[in-house]
Protein backbone atom coordinates (compact mmCIF):
# COMPACT_ATOMS: atom_id res chain seq x y z
CA UNK A 1 0.00 0.00 0.00
CA UNK A 2 2.96 2.52 1.35
CA UNK A 3 4.34 1.61 -2.97
CA UNK A 4 1.22 3.68 -3.65
CA UNK A 5 2.08 7.60 -4.76
CA UNK A 6 -1.24 9.01 -3.80
CA UNK A 7 -1.27 7.46 -0.23
CA UNK A 8 2.27 9.49 0.82
CA UNK A 9 0.35 12.45 -0.40
CA UNK A 10 -2.76 11.82 1.16
CA UNK A 11 -0.99 11.27 4.54
CA UNK A 12 1.08 14.40 3.51
CA UNK A 13 -2.25 16.59 3.76
CA UNK A 14 -3.10 14.78 6.99
CA UNK A 15 -0.21 15.86 8.84
CA UNK A 16 -0.90 19.40 7.21
CA UNK A 17 -4.18 19.22 8.82
CA UNK A 18 -2.47 17.63 12.21
CA UNK A 19 -0.41 20.93 11.94
CA UNK A 20 -2.92 22.92 12.47
CA UNK A 21 -4.65 21.80 15.04
CA UNK A 22 -1.37 20.82 16.71
CA UNK A 23 0.83 24.05 15.91
CA UNK A 24 4.64 24.50 16.67
CA UNK A 25 6.05 22.80 13.44
CA UNK A 26 6.06 19.71 14.54
CA UNK A 27 4.43 17.66 12.00
CA UNK A 28 5.00 20.21 8.91
CA UNK A 29 8.35 18.70 8.45
CA UNK A 30 6.73 14.92 8.34
CA UNK A 31 3.60 16.05 5.69
CA UNK A 32 6.22 18.09 3.43
CA UNK A 33 8.43 14.88 3.75
CA UNK A 34 5.39 12.37 2.44
CA UNK A 35 4.35 14.68 -0.19
CA UNK A 36 8.08 14.77 -1.42
CA UNK A 37 8.22 10.74 -0.66
CA UNK A 38 4.92 10.74 -3.14
CA UNK A 39 5.83 13.05 -5.31
CA UNK A 40 9.13 10.89 -5.90
CA UNK A 41 7.20 7.55 -6.51
CA UNK A 42 4.82 9.13 -8.73
CA UNK A 43 8.17 10.20 -10.93
CA UNK A 44 8.88 6.70 -10.72
CA UNK A 45 12.73 7.91 -9.17
CA UNK A 46 11.71 5.41 -5.93
CA UNK A 47 11.34 2.00 -6.82
CA UNK A 48 8.85 -0.01 -5.06
CA UNK A 49 11.18 -1.05 -1.52
CA UNK A 50 9.55 0.01 1.38
CA UNK A 51 13.02 0.65 3.20
CA UNK A 52 14.16 3.10 0.82
CA UNK A 53 11.23 5.11 0.82
CA UNK A 54 11.00 4.95 4.30
CA UNK A 55 14.67 6.64 4.17
CA UNK A 56 13.97 9.00 1.63
CA UNK A 57 10.88 9.93 3.52
CA UNK A 58 13.39 10.31 6.86
CA UNK A 59 15.76 12.43 5.53
CA UNK A 60 13.71 14.62 3.36
CA UNK A 61 11.70 15.43 6.70
CA UNK A 62 14.80 16.17 8.71
CA UNK A 63 15.95 18.20 6.24
CA UNK A 64 12.86 20.14 6.11
CA UNK A 65 12.39 20.28 9.71
CA UNK A 66 15.99 21.68 10.04
CA UNK A 67 16.03 24.22 7.32
CA UNK A 68 12.42 25.30 9.15
CA UNK A 69 14.06 25.51 12.54
CA UNK A 70 16.55 27.46 11.31
CA UNK A 71 14.27 29.83 9.40
CA UNK A 72 11.60 30.26 11.90
CA UNK A 73 13.31 29.09 15.34
CA UNK A 74 14.34 31.47 18.00
CA UNK A 75 15.03 34.72 16.71
CA UNK A 76 18.09 36.93 17.74
CA UNK A 77 17.32 39.09 21.09
CA UNK A 78 14.85 36.77 22.13
CA UNK A 79 14.40 35.06 25.45
CA UNK A 80 14.81 31.60 25.33
CA UNK A 81 14.76 30.77 29.32
CA UNK A 82 14.96 32.33 32.73
CA UNK A 83 17.97 31.93 34.82
CA UNK A 84 17.33 34.13 37.31
CA UNK A 85 13.92 35.67 39.10
CA UNK A 86 13.21 38.90 38.62
CA UNK A 87 11.97 39.73 42.24
CA UNK A 88 15.88 38.76 43.43
CA UNK A 89 18.06 41.38 43.92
Amino acid sequence: MLSVWWVWVVAGLALAILETVVPGYIFVGFAIGAVATGGLLWLEVLGGNLAVQMLVFALISLVVWLTLRRVLGIRKGQVKYWDRDINEN
